[in-house]
């Protein structure tokens, strides 16, 4: 099985209150994210984290030694200083900051920022993450009218890996539940 995941931010205790997440401490952040990556995930699972896995983390291997599956990370806006703490070789089949992709039935392109135009976009989809379930910026009316465009951010996604089924499902509830009625 495949599967998406985006902005989890483990051990960044502000995001709670920045993306409003229902959890009251870090810990008890970082203990349901990880009981629900592993509750979806087995161990030949692939799990494409679209960045910012981690946030101000002192040691990051305790929680990527939880996590199921073969992982690989297209790179965010706040990964560079945890991925310098780790042998990424030992946690990652792959780390990127693009990837043109297939994940057997569709055409994938995965960034971490959402784009508005990338290959073969007729017949493609843009999986990003980056804007968690922000809709105040001035990009959200072109985001929202690209059906092939699908954020990962786990804000949106239950806080867990979704397949690619589930993510078309989630976005798209989102979407229209960001869009005000004409």
């Amino acid at each position: 099985m495949i599967y998406f995941t985006a902005d989890t931010h483990f051990d960044h205790a502000n995001i709670i209150r920045f993306c409003n997440r229902p959890f009251a401490t870090v810990e008890e952040m970082n203990e349901a994210l990880i009981a629900n990556w592993n509750r979806k995930v087995h161990g030949n699972d692939t799990v494409y984290i679209l960045g910012d896995m981690f946030f101000r983390t002192t040691d990051p291997e305790p929680i990527l030694r939880q996590l199921k599956g073969r992982k690989h990370l297209i790179t965010g806006n706040h990964d560079s200083q945890w991925m310098k703490k780790v042998d990424m070789d030992r946690w990652f089949a792959s780390v990127q900051p693009y990837l043109e992709t297939s994940d057997g039935q569709h055409t994938l392109t995965l960034c971490h920022f959402p784009m508005v135009s990338w290959n073969h976009q007729s017949r493609s989809y843009m999986i990003h993450g980056h804007i968690h379930e922000n809709t105040d910026m001035d990009y959200w009316p072109l985001l929202v009218a690209r059906e092939r465009v699908l954020n990962a951010g786990c804000d949106i996604n239950n806080f867990e890996p979704v397949s690619f089924e589930e993510l078309v499902e989630n976005n798209a509830k989102f979407k229209a539940a960001s869009t005000p009625l004409l």
